[in-house]
């Protein structure tokens, strides 16, 4: 018995390589020995099947299958001669359906037959075993694969992209079959975008405008920055939000949607009054610029012009902010999209597709790493990274090594993704604003920007407004009375009538703003200083009021009035009343607003 186990596997092994010279005389001679043994048959049938002798081939598996009739193996070679060789497709399927009762859970060889049907044009037999290997085993790419090449002769375009995608998903290989569903996912996702309604978003607008009570107009716009924006109605004094888009981007409708899904976050986060708003000040922008010092002498040694090195380091600037602000809530979206819009699925895979290999270029560009100050390009690399880490669980597709991080890339990139994956299951209404700013004080960015509170921030601008306002055109010679200005005159009417001084409150609250993080010693000067000028008495007709420890700044007379109490209400509480200002109303009121 060890003889024969022996002589078995070395037979096997010489058929593997295809030495049936060598092969057939020892099998030969087990067959004599072993007459029953179905396998030996069996293996003789491949042998001679695979020399051209078909018919003998047929002779030796009827011996295989006599002694076993669920030869699984002997089975389906009776089928694939049958449909090769002689062209009997009715013959081999009654062998094949024998083979798939012998062992229902072999995907490999069910897959097979399916192969082979499909190219004897038998589309709906071959759909039948194409489903049977991927039930056999989901996990089997090539089953998926097969039934995406059916359900493409078949013009469902849809199943077609989808079982390709799942395909990829489940092969581990970047063999020639991954690369072939790669090739075949894009072919089928450009034909249904090319050939399918335009207006799959007009559904979702219309939810959109009813929900926020806003409408919704979408535009071509070939000069914006990025491939799509929405310009919130309330940013630009408008009756209406708009959606601008780059027309010669592909499947742009993935654009226009991603755009609307942001909208209904906002509308989601208003509601709950929790949204906000990214701004970045002045100073935001020099503190960056001031890391760039190196950067900039570096640019100056190259002989590149002023105007150029400005340009690029403003441009380093927004382009770092809007990865901070972006990054976090596109997650949210696309998987907000893959999940409720099935059918939006082909649009998102070569629309993300196409904004990827962008992001991997402004990574991995030689003239972009030599100019562009290392940590920068690191933070800006593992922001791409996490949307690559997205694109890959989405769609199977894998770029990750093209961006040559270093371990400490991938690795912040890999935890910034795993916090998302907290979130993105039961997400609250503004928690994505969370992840933006966690995300930033990981990458130490943070400085660069602020968020606030969206209706906090519109209070605040008011009231900086109508001073800023004041202080140009106190009389309001130079008015153009919009809706918001005329609010805040229907409001400083309804505080005269209570007997207020509007101008003073709001000079207040700049003061008060002023004045919030200076230390108290601090307030305490400019009180004293104040006081010094306001001796000789203070004019309210004057403008031009200067105080030595607030530099850069001219005071009106109100204006200094204000600060002077404030200072002394913060400071110097004690001794308020010796100042003789009236304005306890106006102090009250001017509280109430800053801390609002």
């Amino acid at each position: 018995m060890l003889a024969q186990e022996a002589d078995y596997y070395k037979t096997v092994a010489l058929c593997e390589k295809g030495n049936y010279l060598q092969a057939k005389p020892i099998l030969q001679n087990l067959i004599a020995n072993n007459p029953t043994n179905s396998e030996f048959h069996r293996i003789m049938g491949q042998i001679l099947s695979d020399e051209g002798n078909q018919e003998e081939a047929i002779n030796c598996l009827i011996d295989a299958l006599r002694w076993n009739p669920k030869n699984h193996w002997a089975l389906l070679m009776m089928g694939n001669i049958f449909a090769k060789f002689k062209n009997d497709i009715a013959t081999a399927l009654k062998y094949y359906d024998q083979a798939l009762v012998a062992n229902p859970n072999d995907a490999i060889g069910i897959t097979n037959i399916g192969y082979l049907l499909f190219q004897e044009n038998n589309l709906e037999e071959a759909k039948k075993y194409a489903q049977s290997a991927i039930q056999a085993n989901p996990e089997y790419p090539n089953g998926h694969f097969l039934f995406s090449l059916i359900a493409d002769e078949e013009n469902d375009l849809k199943a077609a992209f989808d079982s390709c995608i799942q395909a990829i998903k489940v092969n581990e290989n970047k063999d020639m079959l991954h690369k072939n569903s790669v090739n075949q996912a894009f072919d089928v996702a450009k034909r249904i975008v090319a050939g399918t309604d335009k207006t799959l978003f007009r559904e979702y607008l219309h939810q959109l405008e009813f929900e926020g009570g806003t409408e919704i107009d979408i535009i071509e716009d070939s000069e914006i920055p990025t491939a799509a924006k929405i310009e919130f109605a309330e940013n630009y004094n408008r009756s209406k939000h708009l959606v601008r888009f780059k027309p010669h981007y592909p499947a742009v409708e993935h654009l226009i949607m991603h755009e609307l899904v942001h909208l209904d976050f906002v509308i989601q986060a208003r509601k709950a009054g929790l949204n906000q708003l990214f701004t970045a000040t002045p100073q935001n922008r020099v503190s960056f610029l001031e890391t760039l010092k190196p950067t900039v002498a570096k640019l100056h040694t190259m002989q590149v012009p002023e105007e150029s090195i400005d340009q690029f380091c403003n441009g380093l600037f927004d382009g770092l902010n809007l990865q901070a602000y972006n990054t976090p809530i596109d997650l949210f979206i696309e998987d907000f999209l893959y999940n409720n819009f099935p059918e939006l699925r082909p649009y998102q895979f070569l629309s993300l597709y196409a904004l990827l290999q962008e992001g991997l270029k402004a990574v991995t560009d030689a003239t972009v790493i030599e100019r562009s100050p290392a940590a920068i390009l690191s933070k800006s690399k593992i922001y791409n990274l996490v949307n690559a880490l997205q694109f890959n669980a989405l769609f199977g597709v894998d770029f990750i090594k093209d961006f040559n991080a270093t371990p400490a890339e991938l690795r912040k990139a890999e935890e910034l993704n795993a916090e998302f994956l907290e979130y993105k299951d039961n997400r609250k209404p503004a928690e994505e604003f969370e992840l933006v700013q966690h995300w930033a004080e990981d990458l130490q960015i943070d400085a660069y920007f602020q968020l606030e509170n969206e209706t906090q921030y519109r209070k605040r601008s008011d009231v900086d407004s109508f001073i800023s306002n004041l202080q140009k055109d106190p009389f309001g010679l130079n008015d153009d009375v919009s809706f918001e200005e005329k609010k805040m005159e229907q409001f400083q009417k309804s505080q005269e009538a209570i007997g207020t001084n509007m101008a003073v409150v709001l000079f207040m609250v700049e003061a008060l703003r002023f004045f919030k993080d200076l230390p108290l010693e601090e307030v305490k000067k400019i009180a004293f200083e104040i006081a010094t000028m306001g001796a000789q008495g203070i004019d309210i007709e004057t403008k031009n009021y200067i105080v030595g420890s607030i530099p850069n700044k001219r005071f009106s007379g109100y204006q200094l009035l204000a600060f002077y109490y404030v200072s002394w209400s913060l400071a110097i509480p004690e001794h308020l009343g010796e100042l003789r200002l009236d304005y306890v109303k106006e102090f009250d009121l001017a509280t109430k607003m800053s801390s609002a």
